[in-house]
């Protein structure tokens, strides 16, 4: 049986990365100042923060039933069977609109994946994914697996200005103006499918550390199996330049050698669809269990 593996671009697997991969990435649709345009199809990084830095109106929306099933239909002329694998459907609706059409449509050869995943967490479950399909396993059962190990990951992001959450209604005017005055710099945290503030701090060191020392509770509280330390993977996320995300994936590289091994972080840039809400800036860490067998 042939198994194909699919996601969207919120899991930062750029369009070029996809075909060395060998996977599918439906990119987000986004409208801005009326026109409507696709992440990393007609619309770049540096193209979509000139926009917002510019004041433009942008507006991040799902893709269409029509370019999902197209691509699923294209896939299934080549592949038996799909394994689909969107943003976590407590930050979207575009993941239960995908369920919704398999179980119409495609039932017993689409298999929508809703393990609460978004950005690096997400690209691990696609890469998860490959390595089970590699192993013989069907659509079904990759489903079944990723599905178990949904709350082996978390995520916390600094976000370097109150600006674009004030602008998307995350926080009011008021909380944006004071905020802005003292220099307060939010870390939010992704765990499940719940965004949540978990902190606040002043100084981008001060941050990194909360965030590693967190990610460290994390790994002993909730993601270290059966006493091993070799099975985590931490990766860092940015939004706009990624020069301090490449000095953290280097401090991160030194704070959890005792993991053991050599740690593999991945540096990407965080999806435009996440990044139009919190801003230029932005830096994060996530920490997610290897993927287990049944």
């Amino acid at each position: 049986m042939k198994v194909a593996v699919m996601t969207d671009s919120n899991s930062g697997i750029t369009q070029q990365e996809a075909k060395e991969l060998g996977i599918v990435v439906v990119p987000m649709p986004f409208m801005i100042e009326g026109e409507e345009y696709f992440e990393d199809i007609n619309l770049t990084q540096e193209q979509f923060y000139k926009l917002i830095e510019g004041e433009a109106n942008v507006c991040t929306s799902q893709p269409s039933v029509g370019s999902v099933s197209d691509a699923w239909d294209k896939l299934l002329e080549e592949y038996d069977q799909i394994v689909y694998i969107p943003m976590s459907s407590g930050l979207s609706m575009s993941c239960n609109t995908a369920k919704n059409l398999a179980a119409t449509n495609y039932a017993g050869k689409v298999f929508v994946v809703d393990n609460h995943r978004i950005s690096i967490t997400q690209k691990r479950s696609v890469i998860d994914a490959l390595e089970l399909v590699k192993k013989g396993y069907t659509g079904e059962q990759i489903s079944d697996i990723l599905h178990k190990n949904m709350a082996n990951s978390t995520i916390y992001i600094l976000v370097d200005t109150l600006k674009y959450l004030c602008k998307g209604g995350r926080c009011s005017k008021g909380v944006y103006m004071l905020g802005s005055l003292l220099k307060i710099k939010p870390i939010l945290q992704i765990h499940g499918e719940k965004l949540d503030t978990f902190k606040k701090t002043r100084t981008l060191e001060n941050a990194k550390r909360i965030m590693i020392d967190q990610i460290k509770k994390d790994i002993e509280k909730d993601l270290i199996f059966d006493g091993r330390t070799d099975n985590i993977h931490i990766d860092v996320a940015y939004t706009k330049s990624d020069e301090e995300a490449l000095k953290f994936a280097e401090e991160i590289k030194e704070e959890f050698a005792y993991l053991g091994g050599k740690l593999d972080v991945l540096v990407n840039p965080l999806s435009l669809s996440v990044s139009c809400h919190i801003g230029p800036g932005a830096l994060a860490i996530g920490a997610t269990k290897y993927t287990l067998e049944d």
